[in-house]
């Protein structure tokens, strides 16, 4: 089983990382070491220069252009319109890093040959999964915002099939981090939209908020796009004839 995995060695240290990274970042931690950020921080950014280092050149250049975005995301999302706090209220440098390596995860957990030669059945479970998680969020935890995002989330799976498991692999694995990050209380998500409006009320954290990685990809590709014409449309005519 495990030979049959090629690209475990670029995303288990990122699924470890999260992990071990925000515990040390968490306020337990922080009450011992008042700088325990920075441990985070030299663990992130090594671990992101490790996959940088294992990636394809396309990859390389998509992680780079994503730290740009995810930085300017941060300051508008975090910083400016106050949808969740982080710890120490604010922008933690890891933060940016953190969402390249899980962006580049994704693309080689998708790559994996038993996950494309299953990929309708896996696209299956998930998706089922998907529903039942944000549906028990919304009873239980009163969260209408992340409900609302997976619904968004299921109307582009129903125009855009084709991405489908790339962003179904990468709502898990952005729930897994939002439980992780919430339960060490290295951010916080306020119980109503961007703790103002009252009619939407939100768990910490909302199931579906991985819907902004839609954006995030897009953002990502759409920089491609300007800064590397010529690559993006042999990239597009790949994708073509794959189709």
């Amino acid at each position: 089983m495990i030979k049959q995995l090629k690209y475990l060695h670029i995303y288990i240290p990122v699924i470890f990382t999260v992990w071990i990274g925000l515990a040390f970042d968490g306020i337990s931690f922080a009450q011992v070491n008042p700088n325990a950020q920075w441990s985070t921080n030299l663990l992130v950014i090594s671990v992101f220069t490790w996959v940088y280092a294992k990636t394809s050149k396309q990859v390389k250049q998509l992680m780079l252009l994503g730290l740009l975005l995810a930085t300017a995301g941060e300051i508008i999302f975090s910083i400016v319109l106050g949808m969740y706090t982080y710890r120490l209220e604010n922008l933690p440098l890891y933060i940016p890093f953190g969402h390249s390596i899980i962006y580049a995860a994704v693309f080689y957990i998708v790559k994996e040959p038993i996950i494309k030669n299953n990929k309708q059945v896996i696209i299956n479970v998930l998706y089922f999964t998907m529903i039942i998680y944000s549906t028990l969020w919304l009873f239980f935890g009163s969260d209408a915002l992340g409900f609302l995002c997976t619904l968004v989330i299921a109307l582009i799976y129903k125009r855009r099939p084709n991405i489908k498991l790339f962003f179904l692999v990468m709502y898990f694995m952005i729930a897994y981090l939002e439980l992780i990050g919430t339960h060490y209380g290295c951010w916080h998500w306020p119980d109503v939209w961007f703790d103002k409006l009252t009619f939407v009320q939100s768990a910490n954290p909302p199931s579906g908020i991985s819907v902004f990685y839609f954006g995030f990809d897009a953002g990502c590709f759409w920089l491609y796009k300007k800064f590397y014409p010529h690559k993006w449309q042999r990239f597009i005519s790949i994708q073509r004839v794959k189709r």
